[in-house]
């Protein structure tokens, strides 16, 4: 357990700090990789216990794409509404580049957003808990070190939103944004575990994540177009 924490957090340092953007998917890739290999060969865990059971696949398949068309029902209506259409303004879209959208949402949040971040935190780590603590153990382990991925990521937040900037000044300020990073991904944490287990399946949190960023990327693209 300690050594796939100690991993994660490598990968996180190198992902957000040290790897250049051409290699982030790679770099993400070969992360997922070695958290599994060391799932298996340190920790015992079979595809089952990871949610990689080829047997599962359609029950996640089934439960991924209804997570999958709420969360882009939620997004249409949160786009398309003016209270809350200023917060897809996201600054890191080129809204001029019908490559990078593809790219983004197909390529880079897929492989190296999603399925790193749930081959980690609801596969590995929360397979791990799973052997060794009871349920809501494992899910609160899992989510809290979910939360505490994101604190590098949330720095940089308000440069890429007007919303968040507005509300980034001094420290307490950054102090309050990173603090709410954290808890919503470690909140969204527990409902990817709790899809992860539903379907016995990682597939299930794999699609809802990659509705969650893909899709949001999208809306800001269209936003900001």
């Amino acid at each position: 357990m300690a050594l796939v924490v100690a991993l994660a957090a490598a990968g996180n340092a190198a992902t957000n700090l040290l790897v250049p953007a051409a290699l982030y998917v790679p770099a993400a890739l070969l992360v997922a990789l070695l958290a599994v290999l060391v799932a298996v060969r340190v920790g015992g865990c079979g595809a089952r216990d990871l949610g990689l059971a080829a047997a599962d696949l359609g029950g996640g398949l089934r439960l991924g794409a209804v997570a999958m068309a709420v969360v882009a029902g939620l997004l249409v209506v949160g786009a398309a509404l003016p209270a809350t259409r200023e917060l897809f303004a996201d600054r890191r879209v080129d809204e001029h580049s019908v490559a990078a959208l593809l790219y983004a949402t197909l390529v880079r949040i897929p492989l190296g957003t999603a399925l790193l971040e749930e081959t980690l935190f609801r596969g590995v780590l929360l397979g791990l808990g799973l052997r060794r603590w009871p349920r809501r153990v494992a899910v609160a382990w899992s989510s809290a070190l979910f939360g505490l991925w994101h604190v590098l990521p949330s720095g940089g937040l308000g440069g890429y939103n007007p919303v968040v900037a507005d509300l980034l000044h001094g420290p307490a300020g950054r102090l309050g944004v990173t603090t709410a990073a954290v808890a919503g991904t470690a909140l969204a944490g527990v409902v990817f575990c709790w899809l992860r287990l539903r379907a016995s399946s990682l597939l299930a949190p794999v699609m809802l994540h990659v509705a969650t960023n893909s899709l949001a990327y999208a809306a800001a693209w269209v936003v900001l177009s």
